[in-house]
């Protein structure tokens, strides 16, 4: 199994930016489809981002679609997800994972890292 290491998180204010980072130490990407998911005290995990490898499939649920892009980079290994006009609602612990799903329904495949937290000012 893969653990995927979330980073560049950080405190923005409402209407700013962020782009966070996705690792997989020791492992190369190839055709994998990996998510990008966020989660906040007393509530599951919801999904916000998914990308297949090559790019040929990607997948917002409302709440980020037009704000948040997803994307690879397959020289670094890197998968980003670029959230833009953030809102106060977007603050949790945002995490990523090599993913299986279909539809509005993605679940992680491996192991949870800490993730990456998020903070959005009024």
């Amino acid at each position: 199994q893969v653990q995927l290491v979330a980073s560049g998180g950080g405190l923005v204010q409402a209407g700013g930016s962020l782009r966070l980072s996705c690792a997989a130490a020791g492992y190369t990407f190839t055709d994998d489809a990996i998510g990008w998911f966020r989660q906040v005290p007393g509530k599951e995990r919801e999904i916000v981002a998914v990308i297949t490898w090559g790019q040929e499939f990607k997948y917002y649920p409302d709440s980020a679609e037009g704000r948040f892009t997803i994307s690879t980079d397959t020289a670094k290994n890197l998968v980003y997800l670029q959230m833009d006009n953030m809102k106060p609602e977007d603050t949790a612990v945002y995490a990523c994972n090599i993913v299986s799903g279909y539809g509005d329904h993605w679940w992680g495949r491996g192991p949870w890292g800490q993730g990456t937290q998020v903070t959005v000012s009024a």
